[in-house]
């Protein structure tokens, strides 16, 4: 039997207890494997990767399974390289506020941890008691907080990566002020896995904040034109949040209570500095509009809920009684206003639910989407119709794998797509790693 086979040629490198055999290998949200590996070390996974690549078997690598809906035109690969027991601290120098650790360590973990020295990882991604380190860095994934604290990619400053051919290889290093040639990092950060397995992330830390408060800022009126020209106001002055977020109204309703178009503005610094910062915002506060701030612990709490309003490819709806779909849309700061107010009234025009928000800094919005499978994919052409006539584009970030068959997560190529294509064929000829997860069925 061909599961008999493998298991007779994986155990020449790892124990039994690592080594679950699934023939059918099925899941709503496909990206699964007919065997599902649990590697411990870096060595085995450059064994694992190096038996694949001789014997031409596909992979699909899985930390926390966050992301398992994001990408990937194939229900079942051969092999599920699941990082789940491949975590931990491999060295934090405090002083040089930098921290290596292992791909599949769950973020939160790693929260939970440097918080014992005041310090922390500057990024916020969706789900993070489940999602891993690795996973939130091949995706590039953030949150509205990038505004203040950037990306993954202004995070890691270094990466250790298994190809597929089983070699491994290091990128950038391990102390901030690293500019020995090409930036080698950005190749593997938001590849989704396609290029190799990060094994081991270097990244730079931030202090804790001394104080925090979030203003929350409602325009019952929900005219656009209202909350524009408080946002351009505000962002013309000196002021310095860490989020300048636009919440839909329903997404609102859910966090606060309030159903009407709400701005998020967090801010992060010493006590004094964030009270005179949302004195500002008091001052300038528009009239008919509503506003709550939350300090501390209250804005803590806030963004707890925040971050698991999302689908969580971890875990499904279990009874399956409606389709949810994410959806990642990039357009210019302020044209993040028409595509939460497009968001919004697509839930009467495709009889779905949707709770929607976007970086007016920075342009990026996710979408949430809930409801039957014709009206939810119906939602998502829409949505990206309205991106493409602003200049922008979107991304599928959650879909069941039955219903990513039928659209396009990634869009169209991009200009550079031969660059990509080439990176791909270059790095991984056999294409058994990750393959079909990425842009242009890379």
């Amino acid at each position: 039997m061909l599961s008999l086979e493998w298991k007779n040629k994986l155990t020449e490198f790892l124990s039994e207890k690592q080594i679950q055999i699934d023939e059918h290998g099925s899941h709503p949200l496909g990206n699964s494997g007919h065997v599902t590996v649990y590697p411990q070390s870096e060595e085995e996974i450059s064994n694992i990767l190096r038996y694949a690549n001789t014997y031409g078997k596909t992979v699909c690598i899985a930390g926390g399974g966050t992301k398992r809906g994001f990408g990937g035109q194939l229900e079942c690969a051969d092999i599920l390289l699941s990082l789940v027991n491949y975590s931990g601290i491999v060295e934090h120098a405090a002083a040089d506020m930098t921290v290596t650790v292992k791909s599949g360590t769950v973020f939160q973990q790693l929260q939970d941890y440097l918080a014992e020295y005041r310090q922390k990882v500057a990024l916020d991604p969706v789900w993070p008691q489940y999602a891993t380190i690795g996973g939130v860095i091949s995706a590039n994934d953030s949150g509205p907080k990038r505004l203040g604290y950037g990306s993954a990619r202004d995070s890691v400053i270094g990466l250790r990566i298994v190809y597929p051919d089983g070699t491994v290889i290091r990128s950038g290093g391990k102390v901030v002020k690293n500019v020995a040639g090409y930036d080698m990092n950005k190749l593997f950060i938001g590849a989704m896995g396609t290029l190799g397995v990060i094994s081991e992330i270097t990244l730079k830390l931030r202090p804790l904040p001394k104080y925090e408060s979030l203003v929350l800022l409602s325009f019952p009126s929900g005219k656009l034109d209202e909350i524009r020209s408080f946002a351009v106001q505000f962002l013309d002055s000196m002021m310095e949040p860490v989020c300048f977020e636009l919440l839909s109204p329903s997404l609102s309703e859910r966090l606060i209570g309030h159903s009407a178009y709400t701005l998020a503005i967090g801010f992060e610094d010493v006590e004094s500095a964030v009270r005179y910062q949302v004195e500002f915002v008091k001052r300038f506060q528009p009239p008919n509009t509503k506003i709550l701030i939350l300090s501390q612990e209250e804005a803590k709490s806030f963004w707890q809920t925040f971050y698991t309003i999302g689908p969580n490819g971890a875990a499904p709806d279990p009874l399956g009684q409606s389709v949810e779909a994410a959806v990642k849309i990039g357009v210019v700061n302020f044209d993040v206003l028409p595509i939460i107010r497009e968001s919004d009234l697509l839930q009467e025009r495709c009889h779905v639910h949707i709770e929607a928000h976007g970086g007016l800094g920075h342009g990026l919005c996710q979408v949430y989407i809930k409801g039957e499978s014709e009206p939810v994919i119906a939602a998502v052409k829409q949505l990206r119709a309205t991106a493409a006539q602003l200049g922008g584009y979107a991304v599928v970030k959650h879909l069941p794998f039955s219903l990513r068959k039928r659209i396009d997560v990634w869009g169209e190529k991009p200009s550079y797509f031969f660059l990509l294509d080439g990176i791909k064929r270059k790095i991984d000829p056999n294409r058994i790693l990750n393959n079909q997860r990425f842009i242009g069925g890379i």
